[in-house]
This record gives C-alpha cells, sequence and structure tokens, in this order.
C-alpha cells in the first residue's frame, strides 16, 4: 500500500474547497511564508474578492431579495450595535425564512426570540440542583431564531465569508452543510434567507424531530443526504461529501474545517458569555474557574479561548464515554446527539486544552426523562425542593446539553470547587428537538415504565453519583497526543499539507485568526454598500 504524501499538490485539494475551476480560491500553500498570517488567504479565510464575477452576481441576488448582512461585530454587541435596528424586525416572525432574521443570529434574544435582551439568557443551577456547591451557569441556545439553536451563528460564520469573496456564488452554487444535524439545520436557515439552495448531509440514526425540520425547510427532499450511522459516524459524512464534491455546482461548508466556524464563536460566543459572568458578578467576588463544552465541531469551544485571555477560565472538552476519542484514543456509538466523534476537528484549537471529561450517554438519555416526564418532574419537586418555574427551565437542555452540565459537575467535583466558584457552559439546543428519544430511551432502560423510585436512581447516578473517573488534566505531552491524533483524519484522508496542519500547535496562530474579523466586517459594509445601491 501507498502512503499518502505530506508535499503540497492539486491532486490534494481538500474536497470542501472543490468548486469549477475558475472559481478555486488560492489555498494556504500557495501563498509565500512571509504572507502566511491571519489576512492570508487559505480556503475559509479569504480576505479579498476571489471571483469578481461572482460577487457580481451574489451583489444583484441579494439587491433582489433585499438582504442587509449584519457585521461580526455587530452580533458580538447586539445591545450595543443593533438596538436602532430591531424595529426593522420587531414583526418578524423568529421561525420564517425572513432575512431580516439574519439580524437576530445571535446570543442576545429574550424569551420570545423576538426581542433583545441585555444579558443573554442563561441558567444558573445550584446545588439542590447539581449536588456541587459551585454554580453552574448555562447559556441558552434555544433563543436563536429558526431552529432553535445556535448552529445558525456557526453556519453564517461559514458561508458569509465565501458569499463577500465570490468563493460561494449564490445563484448558481448549492452550499452543502456535512453536520450530525444543527449544524445542516442551520445552514439550510441561512442559505434559504439569502434565497441559496442547501444539501443536508446527516446521518440517517439522527433524532426524528431534525428531518422534521428540514423536510419543512427544503424543497426537494433529495436534498437531504442521509449517511449511514448515528452520532459517531462522521467519517460517512465525509465520504459523502466527496462524492457531492465532484458536481462542480456543491461548494462543501465544512464546519469540523471551516475557521470561520471558529471565529465567529470566539468573537460571539466569548464575549457573550463573558457578559453573562460579569452580570452574575455584581458583589466582585465570584471566580470563573472553566468553560465546559463538548468538541462537536470545534467552533463553540472557541469561546473558551475568548474567556481564558479575558477572565483566566480553564477549557474542559467533553466527550461521549462510548467513544473516547480524545481520552483513550478510543471508538464506539453513542446518543449525545450534535457532538460528533471519532476524529479531531481542524479548527480545534487542542493545545490550549486543560481537561478532556467523559460522560456517558446513558446520563443524558436519563437526565432527558427525569427532566421532561411527569414521573421525573415529580421527583424533582417532591424530593430535591426545586421549583415549578426552575424545572419547567429544564426544558431548555437538549442531550448534548445535559452532557455538558455533567461535565461540569464533574469538573466542580475534580477541583473542589465552592460557591463563589462559576462554570460556564452552553445548551446547544433543547428538550424539544428529543421528544422521540424519550420514548426511545424509556424502551430501553425502564421497559415497565418510569416512576419516581426509578427517577431518584436516574438522578442519583447521573449527578450525585457523577465521579471524576475518566477524566485527565491535560499536560503538554496529553496535548500533543490529542493533535497527533487529528493526523490520520486531516493529512491522510483529507488533504491538509503536513505544514498547514503542524502550524495550528501555536497560540499565535489561533490568536491571529481574529484579525480577520474587522476585514469581513469591511467587506461585509462594502457588500451591503453594492446591493443597497
Amino acid at each position: 500500500m501507498t502512503r499518502k504524501t505530506n508535499a503540497p499538490s492539486s491532486s490534494c485539494t481538500p474536497f470542501w474547497t472543490r468548486t469549477d475551476p475558475t472559481h478555486v480560491a488560492l489555498t494556504y500553500s500557495h501563498v509565500p511564508e512571509q504572507d502566511r498570517k491571519a489576512g492570508a488567504m487559505t480556503p475559509g479565510l479569504e480576505n479579498t474578492i476571489v471571483d469578481h464575477d461572482a460577487y457580481r452576481r451574489n451583489v444583484a441576488h441579494l439587491h433582489e431579495l433585499g438582504v442587509v448582512l449584519p457585521k461580526i461585530s455587530e452580533l458580538a454587541d447586539p445591545v450595543g450595535q443593533l438596538s436602532s435596528k430591531m424595529h426593522m424586525v420587531a414583526d418578524v416572525d423568529p421561525d420564517v425564512a425572513d432575512p431580516r432574521n439574519l439580524f437576530r443570529v445571535h446570543w442576545h434574544n429574550s424569551r420570545d426570540r423576538k426581542t433583545l435582551s441585555a444579558v443573554p439568557e442563561h441558567l444558573v443551577l445550584g446545588e439542590d440542583l447539581t449536588g456541587v456547591k459551585a454554580r453552574i451557569v448555562i447559556a441558552l441556545g434555544n433563543r436563536f431564531p429558526m431552529i432553535n439553536c445556535h448552529k445558525v451563528l456557526a453556519a453564517y460564520g461559514c458561508l458569509i465569508p465565501r458569499l463577500i469573496s465570490g468563493v460561494f456564488d449564490a445563484p448558481r452554487h448549492r452550499a452543502v452543510w456535512p453536520s450530525t444535524g444543527n449544524y445542516c439545520r442551520g445552514g439550510v436557515a441561512i442559505a434559504n434567507l439569502l434565497g441559496c439552495r442547501s444539501v443536508a448531509v446527516l446521518p440517517e440514526g439522527m433524532s426524528q424531530e431534525r428531518f422534521d425540520w428540514l423536510n419543512s425547510w427544503l424543497a426537494d427532499p433529495n436534498d437531504i443526504y442521509r449517511t449511514p450511522g448515528t452520532e459517531s459516524n462522521v467519517k460517512e459524512i465525509y465520504d459523502a461529501c466527496h462524492d457531492l464534491a465532484r458536481s462542480s455546482e456543491n461548494l462543501i461548508l465544512n464546519q469540523f474545517a471551516e475557521y470561520g466556524n471558529y471565529i465567529i464563536h470566539r468573537s460571539v460566543t466569548g464575549p457573550a458569555m463573558e457578559r453573562i459572568f460579569r452580570h452574575l458578578d455584581q458583589s466582585k467576588n465570584l471566580k470563573a474557574r472553566a468553560f465546559i463544552a463538548a468538541t462537536g465541531s470545534a467552533g463553540t469551544i472557541a469561546a473558551g479561548d475568548h474567556l481564558k485571555a479575558s477572565l483566566g477560565t480553564q477549557i474542559g472538552v467533553i466527550e461521549a464515554l462510548e467513544c473516547p476519542t480524545l481520552l483513550y484514543n478510543g471508538y464506539g456509538e453513542h446518543n449525545i446527539q450534535g457532538i460528533g466523534d471519532k476524529h479531531v476537528p481542524l479548527i480545534h484549537n487542542v493545545m490550549n486544552a486543560d481537561f478532556v471529561i467523559g460522560v456517558s450517554d446513558r446520563a443524558s438519555d436519563g437526565l432527558n426523562l427525569v427532566f421532561n416526564t411527569a414521573a421525573g418532574r415529580k421527583f424533582l419537586s417532591n424530593c430535591r425542593g426545586i421549583g415549578q418555574h426552575s424545572i419547567s427551565d429544564l426544558g431548555d437542555l437538549g442531550l448534548s446539553s445535559l452532557a455538558n452540565v455533567i461535565g461540569a459537575i464533574k469538573y466542580a467535583k475534580y477541583m473542589d470547587l465552592g460557591p463563589d466558584d462559576v462554570v460556564m457552559t452552553v445548551a446547544t439546543d433543547g428538550a424539544d428537538l428529543y421528544r422521540t428519544e424519550l420514548g426511545i430511551a424509556e424502551r430501553e432502560y425502564h421497559v415497565d415504565g418510569l416512576d419516581t423510585a426509578r427517577a431518584a436512581e436516574i438522578f442519583g447516578r447521573a449527578i450525585l453519583g457523577a465521579a471524576t473517573d475518566n477524566m485527565i488534566e491535560m499536560n503538554r505531552r496529553d496535548r500533543e497526543r490529542v493533535f497527533n491524533l487529528g493526523y490520520y483524519t486531516w493529512v491522510e484522508q483529507q488533504g491538509i499539507t503536513l505544514a498547514d496542519f503542524d502550524r495550528r500547535r501555536e497560540q499565535a496562530f489561533w490568536d491571529g485568526l481574529l484579525d480577520l474579523g474587522p476585514v469581513w466586517d469591511g467587506m461585509i459594509e462594502a457588500f451591503n454598500r453594492e446591493s443597497e445601491g
């Protein structure tokens, strides 16, 4: 067998950048060494117009639709920068394909998802629920428009740089969204607002609610590309994208490799989390200890890089214990839907991580039952003394959100945190996306039905019994091991050059990516002027 070499070659162009030959962006390896910094062009990081003909078509297309694009800085500070524009979207249903909903793709939507909230909506879980003294603070992703999930933000960060540089030709291309469920929904939503056609690529075993939503937003059911397997079968998703990339009308927007995903979360989600903490820290005696989140595509975890720089937090990476890729170079299947597995995303800043924390999907499946069934809620009320309003709020937590909470509890126990310590995380989506999973879990684990005694058992095992096993406090050697694991996906399988892979070891590379935020904002401003003219 011949091993693939690391030398740059046109045959190794990553599949997610392939388009018609007249519309190919420069790859990073083609840029002189002195220009290899943020601002030089690499796929997904274009800082200038690549294809002027496609750019002009995009301007005309969005002009016809009346679309105005929000800047990244506006999404990062909507209260400060978008308040004056909110009257333009006040009468817009947050769940319809109206381009004005682009101005709601941020963390500051109120519970009604129509108005601005001064502080991002969040939950603070106390000791009565978590069993630990530290405060577990969760930003709520189900306040985002159209999909009730923050993945619309990731999709915007991936597509817009391609649109304003002419790499994506809106009237001609189909945007292909490889995903384990939520990102493809976010991509379809954003593309619909821009009048573009999409292809959703996701495993056939994901929750039925995801497919129901896609069927309601995609005109052609053939634009749903079902791949074999479930949550852990990311390689099968990539294989499907290789097939789709053979057509020049398809542009693959791979969230696991699009640096725009990293940039927009570090620029938008990071400050939103910091704003929540500073709101809670009115007395100035709280300590932000960590940002804990499942890797997924490694976009959201980029918020941890912002928080580490601004608040001195640590970063904890959660993965399913049934597929312990980062913990043990392991493999398997799991049901913590939305976090992906069996590989290390290209945009994961592994060398800045402090912990890897394993969480069992049996725990998240079980808590979904406790938090969202009559028997489970009766237990929480009668035996834990939790009020009805707080119990209702638990419906804001989907499966990956529950895993994040369990991971935060494990971190708090490991670090022996006290009442003035804060552990931050996110709820990517809410429980309404997993209604069918309730019945599946009950049939699998509690065939005779769920009662309060069984709810108590689940709660005791998943939360009160959450232990500090299957955790790694990472040193340099641990980080190197996880970083090196990504080589087999990105260099050997997906055609990234070794030089481009290795430069990701240095924090200067990741910090330098933020220089593109103002560049893209300037390009958005120029694009809007032309499309409105």
